[in-house]
């Protein structure tokens, strides 16, 4: 069986009872976090332990908290007040656990389905979103990553363009697999807008009800986005349910046609602001 979980940002306690609620076996199902493993709840080495010890039973994409952790490893940023990572920056594995990180993906497929943390462009569709993906991952992967991290952050290019290179293009990339909820009718990114979709300005869409937009035929599931809630469409699975801020952890089963969606409810690990 195989099931996608949304944000799990440290709430280690909460992902046991997930596991326990589904009856997850490693030796028979397959578990796909949609990134942000870590940050801002209290087990985020706990976590990270435990889909280490799930080995190949477990696919983990990155999410921009995931990032964050790398960038702050590496000097590149400092760590924010609401943090949760000391204990993995202090641990003795320390570089064994950031090399971990820095080797999961930042888009996947399963059963059909296109997995990423946040989003897709509206210019891309599934192949492109992988071949994009897969670009970043061999920067993250080789030997001039604090470079690439010390270019990773900024808001623009702000709208897709083919002929885009180098440190724009792989910004644009991590932001739109990472970061992105709101665009406007031309594909332009915001990020001033972090609330649910109907708290969007008229000339603002969440990104997947972008006109046009070229990934509409590919079921995708996603997270990142906490005030959305559950979305559970045919074409759409939004998993961000808000566990570290006293929501619930989501884990929907999608193998053999079948639709399962699996909750427990999670104690507030962080107060948002």
């Amino acid at each position: 069986m195989h099931y996608l979980i949304g944000d799990l940002q440290g709430c280690d306690d909460a992902f046991a009872r997930l596991l326990a609620e589904i009856g997850f076996s490693p030796s028979r199902d397959h578990l796909h976090v949609l990134g942000d493993l870590v940050n801002r709840g209290p087990g985020s080495l706990a976590v990270l332990e435990r889909l280490r010890a799930l080995g190949d039973a477990a696919t983990c994409l990155l999410g921009n908290h995931d990032l964050h952790l790398l960038a702050v490893a590496h000097g590149v940023r400092r760590e924010h007040r609401s943090d949760t990572l000391r204990e993995i920056l202090d641990a003795p594995e320390r570089d064994a656990w950031i090399d971990w990180v820095r080797r999961l993906k930042l888009a996947d497929t399963a059963h059909g389905w296109l997995l990423v943390h946040a989003g897709v462009a509206p210019q891309w569709e599934a192949a492109r979103t992988l071949a994009l993906a897969g670009e970043v991952e061999t920067m993250l992967r080789g030997p001039g990553l604090r470079e690439f991290l010390q270019v990773m952050y900024g808001n623009e290019p702000a709208r897709w363009r083919d002929d885009l290179e180098g440190a724009d293009r792989w910004r644009f990339v991590i932001n739109v697999l990472t970061r992105i909820r709101f665009v406007d009718a031309a594909g332009t990114l915001d990020f001033k807008v972090k609330e649910g979709a109907d708290a969007a300005p008229p000339d603002l869409v969440p990104w997947f009800e972008a006109p046009g937009r070229r990934s509409a035929g590919t079921p995708i599931a996603f997270g990142h986005w906490s005030t959305l809630g559950l979305i559970d469409r045919p074409d759409l699975l939004a998993l961000d349910t808000g566990c570290v801020w006293g929501g619930r952890l989501t884990a929907a089963r999608i193998d053999g046609g079948r639709r399962e969606i699996v909750q427990v409810p999670c104690a507030q690990r962080a107060v948002p602001g």
